[in-house]
């Protein structure tokens, strides 16, 4: 913070936008360990963040100064909250990747079934569904479903 209480210096905002961008980045990965990583980076500047946008000053403790000189004590506690949230999220984190460790031996985080099938059909330009067009819109199937299922069951036909 400045001396005037004018507003955040350049250099934690950039501090903040570091930390954010880094934590996005390790987010990103696989393993677990940088996921956790990550999260700490976040929880980090995102507290540094709030605390920036309070105001600063002396203790924010009645009596001890005037009201007007003092800091914002509801930043404070935000951040002291977000302390305790992301000490929660991390042992859970920390937990997570333990547990990976011990059943597997390393902690990455493995490919769903529905993730290597998107990835199989982007390699064969293969699509879900082959809409040949032209129908219009009560007759397309993908595009207009014009009654329930249950219906159709009802009335015999199928669904």
């Amino acid at each position: 913070m400045t001396d005037s209480g004018a507003g955040p210096v350049l250099v934690l905002v950039l501090a903040v936008g570091v930390l954010v961008g880094c934590g996005v980045i390790l987010l990103l990965e696989r393993s677990l360990t940088r996921i956790l990583l990550g999260v700490i980076l976040i929880g980090n500047g995102v507290n540094l963040l709030i605390l920036l946008g309070g105001r600063s000053g002396g203790a924010p403790i009645v009596g001890t100064g005037p009201v007007d000189r003092m800091s914002d004590p509801l930043a404070q506690a935000m951040v002291l909250t977000s302390i305790v949230i992301t000490f929660g999220f991390t042992a859970f984190l920390l937990a997570v990747a333990y547990r990976s460790w011990y059943l597997s031996g390393d902690d990455e985080v493995p490919d769903d079934l529905e993730d290597r099938q998107i990835v199989s059909r982007a390699e064969r330009n293969d699509v879900g569904t082959v809409d040949l067009g032209g129908e219009g819109p009560d007759g397309d199937p993908e595009q207009v479903d014009p009654e329930p299922a249950r219906r159709r069951l009802r009335r015999g036909e199928e669904a």
